[in-house]
């Protein structure tokens, strides 16, 4: 098992939705671009394919094979 002491938001990551793999983009409104473990954050998402999502669906945001978060969709722009 590896634990991360961080990671970077300002690189493309790979979001899993139920089954599906879609790479996309992190956005941060502020200037922070890392997350310490056990932080909650508020992050846009852009998407680099289209693909079918709602409110409440849950993903997991990986960078190669580590998991680095998990989240809940709260909203669409």
């Amino acid at each position: 098992m590896v634990e991360l002491d961080h990671f970077n938001l300002d690189i493309d990551h790979n979001f899993f939705f139920r089954v599906q793999n879609v790479t996309g983009t992190v956005i941060l409104e502020n200037e922070e671009a890392l997350a310490m473990p056990g932080e909650n954050i508020t992050i846009k998402v852009q998407l680099v394919e289209k693909t079918v999502l709602e409110e409440g669906l849950r993903f997991v945001m990986r960078e190669g094979k580590l998991t680095i978060g998990a989240g809940v969709i709260t909203s669409f722009n």
